[in-house]
């Protein structure tokens, strides 16, 4: 058979002759984390407007499309949705917040705010980014969060506390994976067992952390005594 002729050749000829074409006009832009980079990038956004097209010339609109999310530096797109992930410095700024928000937790439940977990709490605070957070710092901060709300040491987990922690929690558990939601509950876990066996106030606010950062209630349970044992 000839080249060009038969099904597969007629088909070529009808797609140069007839095809479409997508028109994209940018209504916006930011920085998001690219998956196909792999890493914090430019972005566009972008709605189209398709056509017919005859021998490369548009001759008949087929609707809008998008709108899509297109990469400044790899050029591809994605659907809306990939802008749910957070930057990798935004990502970053979450995880600190939410380490610190958990020691500060933890601590205003102990009942003496002892200076072995407020080292033990100055170490993970300053892991997750604070740098220069030190022990007189957080107590201070506990003590301010006491005087504000009327709380003194030991008490259980109120409703302000539990709020606070799922404002710092819920929008970074989608974002971990088990070993990193596990992580930021074993940090609270040994801020509280610095000083001593778990109270009850301190469990209720690690039950609270387990909660929020969606791990089972059993689980909970059984990496608290985890943390609890001498290994």
């Amino acid at each position: 058979m000839l080249p060009g002729r038969g099904r597969d050749g007629q088909v070529t000829r009808l797609a140069r002759i007839l095809g479409t074409r997508t028109a994209w006009t940018p209504v916006g832009d930011g920085e998001f984390f690219c998956p196909g980079c792999g890493g914090d990038r430019n972005y566009q956004r972008l709605t189209g407007r398709r056509r017919f097209t005859l021998l490369g010339l548009p001759v008949l609109s087929r609707g809008e499309t998008g709108p899509v999310v297109e990469c400044a530096a790899c050029r591809c797109q994605y659907g809306t949705d990939v802008l749910d992930h957070p930057t990798t410095t935004r990502f970053s700024a979450m995880l600190r917040d939410a380490v610190h928000t958990v020691a500060l937790a933890v601590l205003s439940a102990s009942g003496t705010c002892a200076r072995p977990s407020l080292d033990t709490a100055a170490d993970a605070v300053r892991a997750a980014g604070f740098a220069d957070c030190t022990r007189e710092q957080l107590a201070a901060l506990v003590d301010a969060l006491a005087a504000d709300t009327g709380r003194t040491y030991g008490e259980p987990c109120g409703a302000g506390l539990a709020i606070e922690l799922h404002e710092a929690l819920d929008p970074l558990a989608p974002h971990l994976a088990p070993t990193g939601r596990e992580a930021i509950l074993l940090q609270g876990a040994r801020i509280a067992l610095a000083d001593g066996p778990y109270t009850p106030s301190e469990r209720e606010v690690l039950a609270t952390v387990g909660a929020a950062l969606t791990i089972d209630a059993d689980e909970v349970t059984r990496l608290l005594a985890a943390a609890g044992t001498p290994s």
